[in-house]
């Protein structure tokens, strides 16, 4: 049984497409152990409680310093002792200490076709008005396992979805979201709960 610890800041909708993914059988061999926020007024949270999943909100404010915070966030995952950490639509870079403790044991959602639209500053809203000021016809997103790098980490699934001539970044962002970060975020961990890949040189191998 994979045993998964979230991490989100926002609304929770790719935490969502976990949880009914794993009640409608898209997600097997998998249990969500907790979900952690940097938020406290983050809607996922309450998701995570209206379905009986331990949350906690752990905030940078309530820290001295990001070191702080850090060791904190850290020490709580260990408790947890997870299997896999999904970033979730988590905005806070993750710490070295984490990607080394967890190597090859944490994988990120992103809104875009990587490596296009990524990197810092590319988050939520602005990837996808970024997007639509390129005047690119295809985009998509991005499900990847977290490295060193900002979305640098080796690539898992991806899914294209096209932009409509009448896109806004909310509809963008909205549609990205249904036709593509739902789907494959569940497929990749479905695909690592049930042990159909590896990594290799850098790349994903599926088994």
């Amino acid at each position: 049984m994979l045993k998964i610890v979230v991490l989100v800041s926002g609304g929770g909708t790719n935490l969502q497409a976990i949880i009914d993914g794993i009640q409608d059988g898209l997600i097997t061999n998998t249990e969500i152990a907790g979900v952690i926020s940097n938020n406290k007024k983050a809607y996922a949270l309450e998701r995570a409680a209206q379905n009986g999943i331990k949350n906690i909100c752990i905030s940078p404010r309530d820290y001295d310093s990001r070191a702080g915070f850090d060791e904190e966030l850290l020490r709580t995952i260990n408790r947890f002792q997870p299997d896999l950490i999904v970033l979730a639509g988590f905005l806070v870079v993750i710490s070295p200490a984490m990607i080394a403790a967890y190597q090859n044991r944490i994988i990120n959602i992103h809104p875009s076709l990587i490596p296009a639209f990524c990197g810092t500053g590319y988050y939520g809203l602005k990837v996808h008005e970024a997007a639509l000021e390129r005047g690119v016809k295809i985009v998509g997103a991005t499900v990847h396992f977290v490295d060193e790098g900002t979305d640098t980490g080796p690539i898992i699934l991806q899914k294209a979805v096209a932009v409509a001539p009448l896109d806004t970044p909310e509809t963008l962002q909205r549609r990205v979201m249904e036709e593509a970060e739902w789907k494959i975020l569940a497929r990749a961990i479905n695909l690592i709960a049930n042990e159909k890949l590896s990594i290799k040189d850098g790349k994903v191998i599926f088994e």
